[in-house]
């Protein structure tokens, strides 16, 4: 059994113009083991559909229609209230893009430890310390930073911290979004191998690893799934994908990244003209046409599905003509 599944998921913004289709018919399945990794341009709906996945929707995001499985509980049809004490942090957490300031700056991290843990499980606060410390001391985080406030450690510290934090419940499904974003080289491959570590440890079953950053899947990613302008365009095993893209947007996104390969220095990198479509009022047929150096008659008219070719689900007319 898949630990995450979704049918016809669709989240939208309301705003006075329109709804903005930010997430718009998202059929996903998650294997359990597989580390996830979700890529596209800033705007493509990867932080949206992550959050919508855990069925932590505020308005103005609404969600408009679909069903999401997670860990065999379809959470879709879950109040808030029931999210919070029985999915959130124990079956899922997340790690939110802006996990560097997700600290509150006047607490101590034992302060928020205890706040996490306190709300799931009935312990004293002893006993969260001492859970806590045994996580730091797994991940190889010094235990006295429990005891430091946010505003005395690294950004990459803060980072490391939030993740362990996220993970005290053991949560079957780890989202993290962006966390690499604002990070140096060299604390972005010490993030990289905790999440590793994380999943070694069987301290976390799955993860979804969020980025607009191609090069960051190469070193973490054993699947990885492309959006486009709210919608999945190509899903499929990372070595595969990566060297062989079938989809015009994959292929442009893989190209444009720098590596020392002879072959990329050869060809020098591509661009992709053009910008991503207003969602209030997205292209007919493929959303990416406007953009496609192949695209043909049919993709103007009709929208193309995801369907499946060689162990890779892709959604083109070039492909499935």
């Amino acid at each position: 059994m898949p630990i995450l599944e979704t049918k016809g998921v669709k989240a939208y913004y309301s705003t006075p113009l329109g709804y903005i289709r930010a997430v718009d018919g998202i059929d996903l399945t998650l294997e359990k083991g597989v580390i996830l990794g979700l890529a596209g341009e800033s705007g493509c709906g990867k932080s949206t559909l992550v959050n919508t996945l855990m069925m932590n929707v505020r308005p103005p995001l609404r969600f408009i229609e679909g069903t999401i499985i997670l860990d065999g509980k379809e959470i879709s049809s879950m109040d808030r209230s029931m999210l919070k004490k029985n999915v959130w942090g124990v079956l899922v957490s997340l790690v939110p893009q802006s996990a560097l300031n997700a600290l509150m700056p006047t607490q101590r991290i034992t302060d928020l430890v205890k706040d996490v843990v306190m709300h799931h499980m009935n312990v004293s606060e002893q006993e969260v310390v001492s859970m806590a410390k045994k996580r730091f001391e797994e991940l190889n985080l010094e235990v006295d930073t429990l005891y430091r406030y946010p505003h005395e450690l690294s950004g990459g510290m803060k980072q490391r911290v939030v993740i362990a934090i996220s993970t005290l419940l053991n949560p079957k499904l780890l989202i993290v979004d962006e966390p690499t974003s604002a990070l140096d080289v060299s604390t972005q491959k010490q993030v990289l191998k905790m999440l590793v570590d994380l999943k070694r440890a069987k301290i976390i079953e799955s993860m979804i690893f969020v980025t607009h950053d191609i090069a960051v899947l190469r070193q973490i990613a054993n699947w990885i799934t492309i959006m486009y302008a709210g919608k999945i365009v190509e899903s499929g095993l990372a070595d595969d994908m990566l060297n062989h893209p079938k989809h015009p947007y994959t292929f442009s996104l893989v190209n444009a990244v720098v590596t020392p390969e002879p072959e990329v220095r050869n060809r020098g990198l591509a661009s992709l003209p053009g910008e991503p479509p207003n969602l209030l009022d997205p292209p007919k047929g493929c959303r990416f046409n406007p953009r496609c150096p192949n695209a043909m008659e049919i993709c103007r008219a009709k929208e193309p599905h995801l369907e499946e070719k060689s162990n890779r689900l892709v959604a083109c007319h070039l492909v499935f003509p």
